[in-house]
């Protein structure tokens, strides 16, 4: 592939990008590493934040990953986050957004989804294919998908100004604020549209049921969606989000990963930390 500026790949290119190959860079030079942040927690329960930090920081000891994550967990009162604000390209975490996007959307002129937007949200979400991910992303523009993330308070996450959905930068803060639209009450998406979303992340292929529901208890019912994505600089970016709820389970959890060398590389160090998380909050009693 030849290497060219990201602002002149077509959505087309992108999307061949993120089946089969490296997307070419902005630069070819790395910035220096910083170096690294502590994981910070607080928690309403006596020694958990404490624990939750020491946990995940062994999780990572190691690891060449560049980690940014989040954790919410409304039983305990609990929250951690790592490099919470630091931007990342999306790659396909970011299709919950433009799911959630398009049922705010409908709810303000009150229509239901039609025929082809729910077959398309469902392999959007449920297979990450990408094609319903360009027909949706299309459909609603850049200017709706702007007013959507305004409305719903991700004022770090910038869609591509060229369309390509992928290269939509995130952050952690911004991930765990959308997963708690889709999980509880709130004035931007109405029940309905919740659970249209958490039905389909729950639904989400065996194959790529990885990341964040590592160690899950048993009895949790799992809503994730993961994204991976190659590039000439920071290597891959491989990402993970998840809820967790039923039987006393009521927390969230976004890990987004960048310089890994290897796909795998990303999904093992997604892994540890989420085995880490569960294992510290995920029982609910106690």
């Amino acid at each position: 592939m030849t290497h060219q500026r990201t602002s002149r790949y077509s959505r087309a290119a992108f999307c061949a990008a993120l089946v089969g190959g490296v997307l070419a860079p902005a630069t070819a030079v790395a910035s220096p590493a910083a170096p690294p942040p502590a994981v910070s927690c607080a928690s309403g329960r006596a020694g958990l934040a404490a624990e939750l930090s020491r946990d995940i920081t062994a999780a990572l000891k190691g690891r060449e990953s560049t980690t940014a994550l989040a954790v919410v967990d409304h039983r305990t009162r609990t929250t951690c986050t790592l490099r919470p604000t630091q931007r990342v390209d999306s790659a396909s975490v970011v299709k919950v957004t433009a799911l959630a996007a398009l049922l705010w959307d409908a709810q303000k002129t009150h229509r239901p989804l039609t025929p082809r937007e729910n077959k398309l949200s469902t392999a959007m979400i449920t297979k990450s294919d990408n094609d319903a991910t360009s027909a949706l992303w299309d459909q609603l523009g850049l200017s709706k998908i702007k007013k959507f993330l305004e409305a719903a308070g991700m004022t770090r996450t910038v869609p591509d100004p060229g369309g390509a959905w992928g290269l939509t930068q995130i952050t952690a803060q911004d991930e765990q604020r959308l997963l708690s639209l889709v999980t509880a009450g709130n004035k931007v998406l109405d029940d309905r549209s919740r659970a249209f979303v958490l039905d389909r992340m729950r639904k989400v292929v065996p194959d790529q049921r990885w990341g964040v529901p590592a160690g899950a208890p048993g009895d949790a019912t799992v809503q994730l969606k993961n994204g991976w994505l190659e590039r000439s600089t920071h290597g891959w970016r491989v990402h993970s989000v998840g809820a967790f709820s039923g039987k006393g389970h009521d927390y969230a959890i976004t890990v987004l990963t960048q310089d890994n060398r290897t796909m795998d590389d990303g999904i093992g160090t997604i892994q540890a930390v989420s085995r880490a998380v569960h294992e510290d909050i995920g029982p609910a009693t106690g």
